[in-house]
């Protein structure tokens, strides 16, 4: 039975957030892939937040989060109830003196560029890195050695029932591409400390990692990023390239000649035709290496 959202609609109205019914989630993931939500809400302001979670809970909807939509795939079918959305609420970048106070729904590569506008170090090599800060965060994201939370002061996050909570550094277990932030709680911001640096430094370090990343990376598609983490025997996508898998193309998805951790969308792929690659590749891996592949990206909606 379709739930009724009208109390819903009503409560939004009231808050001033914008939302939008039955929106394809293809439109909002650097995947291109992706069936319908039942709602889409996009506050212009994190402040209203708890407000549209409270309401969300007291119509008994489902919810998740969502940022710039990259390293997700959603599936075919879409996503039964609500998908709270910051790429429009959580826009600031705060500067000062040594720290950077940033919202959530600042891309990653935005914050760099602006970071560098100071001159300031310690982010070079995530420039280019997809994503919103909030996403990169509890991801760890990072390349060439360096991670997001190597600067890292405190991040303030919203629990499923519109409560605020702070989280110093030294509360986070931080590990490679994973962090272990509460499931149940979105991140809405993060203080930085800022290290000046050498102008020309910082500008060379961030001109090599964003050569290497469009020398390596396929670019050019759409995708989610890399599919899978690292494991400790080898780089995923070596081994993906060893098992002769580069190239494999299934519908509109293939595993990407370039970089063989990437799986590009070629303008019309499915849901499933990711899966089934993810597949063949988790098994081939297993079968010839026996290494069990961990996926690095989130799968959503409904299976």
């Amino acid at each position: 039975m379709r739930i009724n959202y009208k109390r819903l609609e009503s409560d939004l109205k009231k808050i001033g957030s914008d939302y939008i019914i039955n929106e394809p989630m293809k439109k909002h993931t650097s995947f291109g892939i992706g069936g319908p939500v039942d709602f889409l809400i996009l506050p212009s302001d994190n402040s209203q937040i708890p407000a549209i979670i409270r309401s969300i809970n007291m119509n008994k909807i489902n919810f998740i989060f969502l940022g710039s939509g990259s390293n997700i795939l959603v599936s075919d079918k879409g996503i039964r109830g609500a998908v709270i959305s910051l790429k429009k609420s959580s826009k600031k970048i705060i500067f000062d003196n040594s720290t950077v106070h940033v919202d959530s729904g600042v891309m990653l590569s935005a914050l760099v560029q602006e970071i560098h506008k100071k001159n300031i170090t310690g982010f070079e090599t995530l420039m280019g890195v997809p994503g919103t800060l909030g996403g990169a965060l509890v991801m760890n994201a990072g390349a060439f050695g360096s991670e997001i939370s190597n600067n890292l002061i405190f991040v303030e996050t919203i629990n499923i029932l519109g409560e605020k909570k702070k989280y110093n550094v030294d509360e986070i277990d931080f590990e490679y591409r994973k962090s272990n932030f509460p499931k149940n709680e979105i991140i809405i911001n993060a203080l930085f400390n800022c290290k000046k640096g050498l102008k020309s430094k910082i500008y060379d370090k961030r001109d090599i990692a964003s050569k290497q990343r469009k020398t390596t990376q396929p670019l050019t598609y759409r995708s989610a990023g890399s599919i899978f983490k690292n494991p400790k025997e080898n780089a995923a996508g070596y081994l993906i390239d060893k098992a002769g898998l580069k190239g494999m193309q299934i519908g509109g998805a293939k595993i990407s000649e370039k970089h063989a951790n990437f799986i590009v969308n070629l303008g019309n792929a499915k849901s499933a035709d990711v899966l089934e690659l993810i597949n063949i590749i988790k098994n081939k891996i297993n079968q010839m290496y026996k290494i069990k592949l961990e996926l690095e990206i989130k799968i959503i909606g409904e299976s």
